[in-house]
């Protein structure tokens, strides 16, 4: 993961942040569990921030059209872009209504240690076709 962090940070200002895992889940409920986890997500997010979930029911795009994304939003002044790995139960009412867009990485599940260097190695991929390097190849 650091090498795509530090990869990543040539072309923007970039930091990974990961919330703690909550505790004690045992006694607590799904729904329960979402709710804290959506509290702690919304704590980190500033009323600027443009944000989008990586969710399964999300939109699916190519690596090509990702980068095409990215740079839309760029393009159009986006400030902060964050990006929102949920939990294993998903995310809440606040966080779903709180978010701006959903992106589903895959219909394959996957643990969150994982899916973060997918996404890194995804979003460095974006920034090489961006800028017509030659990392990705078709």
């Amino acid at each position: 993961m650091e090498k795509y962090i530090k990869r990543i940070q040539r072309y923007i200002p970039f930091q990974l942040e990961v919330i703690p895992a909550l505790k004690n889940t045992k006694k607590m409920s799904e729904s329960e569990i979402k709710l804290k986890e959506g509290e702690l997500i919304l704590n980190k997010v500033s009323a600027l921030d443009h944000i989008v979930l990586l969710d399964e029911k999300g939109k699916e795009f190519t690596s090509k059209q990702f980068s095409v994304f990215i740079k839309q939003k760029m393009i159009h002044g986006m400030k902060s872009l964050v990006f929102v790995i949920g939990g294993a139960y998903g995310f809440s009412d606040a966080v779903y209504h709180r978010a701006h867009s959903k992106l589903a990485i895959s219909q394959m599940t996957f643990s969150h240690q994982l899916i973060r260097l997918i996404f890194l190695e995804q979003l460095y991929r974006a920034f090489t076709i961006i800028n017509n390097e030659p990392y990705h190849h078709e």
